[in-house]
């Protein structure tokens, strides 16, 4: 009885921790295929579509399991939270859907068609992984604002959709710098550039908006000691997209060298932008409604949901990193068979 006691006070915490590393670990994985399928619309050329597809290939379905993973967690640890956010967000829940859905059926169909119809799904992969960008921007931008459905707040979430499309964008730019070489490898040093402005730019106006639309959120950025704890957050964040911005102008270098450093990058920048909303709306899993353990299911059920977890977590984990590591190095031709 004692440790189902205590645990009602751990393991709410436990499982939001778990919860947002998921999350992180999507918005990086999936965020850098998605902005690849955004890019491709960048080129004319299908062997370059080809190349950008084929670097994604091995990777891009097993990201999506991290959202599986988020959206379970979600649901089982904090059934009531659950039960609000979709509620509110089920509109761009389904579109996101309907986006991921179109990317496993072009991805799959694009080379069983003929030469002059291969375009076409190659547009549907680039239209499929835009709405689901947007449609996550979108939730995004909902959730900061508590899902006002006022004027201003729609106008919002608009910005931070195009904002996080972009930061995809970003990140998928720099992971065809990583992964590319030649022609395409410059072009992508390029797109990276073009979008790291837009993706800056959605940053700055959710980190502004963000503490101005609560005041316990204003409270804890900009009280004495957490000014002054917290301030390298933003400073460091700022210096990396400085340093990325110009790093991607001499890129590709001679011998290819240091082709991971702005996708390293851009990883860093999401987790210092995750970490700073993490950070603003804890201990709440439902902004100003419902904190995480007034939306936390039953400690009973919670324990056995977490002796479970600490054996599939380490699991997903290591076949994900393995097939990182498997499939190291430049793309190489795209196969289906």
């Amino acid at each position: 009885m004692d440790l189902i006691a205590t645990s009602a006070t751990w393991l709410p915490v436990a499982f939001a921790a778990l919860m947002g590393t998921a999350i992180l670990l999507y918005v990086i994985l999936d965020g850098y295929d998605l902005g690849v399928g955004m890019l491709l619309g960048g080129t004319r050329s299908e062997a370059e579509r080809d190349t950008m597809i084929a670097s994604i290939g091995p990777f891009w379905d097993a990201n999506e399991t991290w959202l599986v993973l988020a959206v379970g967690l979600l649901l089982v640890a904090f059934p009531m939270a659950h039960g609000v956010i979709l509620s509110h967000l089920y509109l761009p829940v389904a579109l996101m859907l309907v986006g991921l859905i179109l990317r496993g059926v072009a991805f799959k169909f694009r080379t069983k068609m003929a030469p002059a119809r291969k375009a076409h799904w190659d547009r549907a992969f680039l239209a499929g992984s835009t709405l689901a960008a947007l449609s996550q921007g979108w939730m995004l931008g909902q959730y900061i604002l508590g899902f006002d459905r006022s004027v201003a707040a729609l106008a919002f979430s608009g910005l931070t959709a195009l904002g996080l499309a972009s930061a995809y964008a970003f990140i998928g730019a720099a992971w065809l710098v990583m992964r590319t070489s030649g022609d395409l490898q410059s072009r992508a040093a390029a797109w990276a550039r073009e979008t790291l402005t837009l993706a800056a730019l959605g940053l700055v106006a959710v980190s502004v908006v963000t503490p101005l639309v609560s005041e316990r959120i204003f409270d804890k950025w900009f009280s004495f000691p957490n000014l002054i704890l917290l301030a390298p957050v933003p400073v460091v964040t700022g210096l990396l997209l400085w340093g990325l911005w110009v790093a991607l102008a001499r890129y590709p270098r001679e011998g290819d060298r240091w082709n991971w450093l702005p996708f390293a990058g851009a990883v860093a920048v999401f987790a210092l932008a995750f970490h700073g909303l993490a950070f603003s709306f804890f201990p709440y899993v439902v902004p100003g409604q419902l904190t995480v353990w007034e939306a936390a299911a039953a400690p009973e059920s919670l324990l056995i949901i977490f002796v479970g977890a600490l054996f599939a977590l380490p699991v997903i984990a290591a076949v994900t990193a393995f097939t990182y590591w498997v499939f190291r190095g430049k793309a190489g031709d795209l196969a289906y068979e």
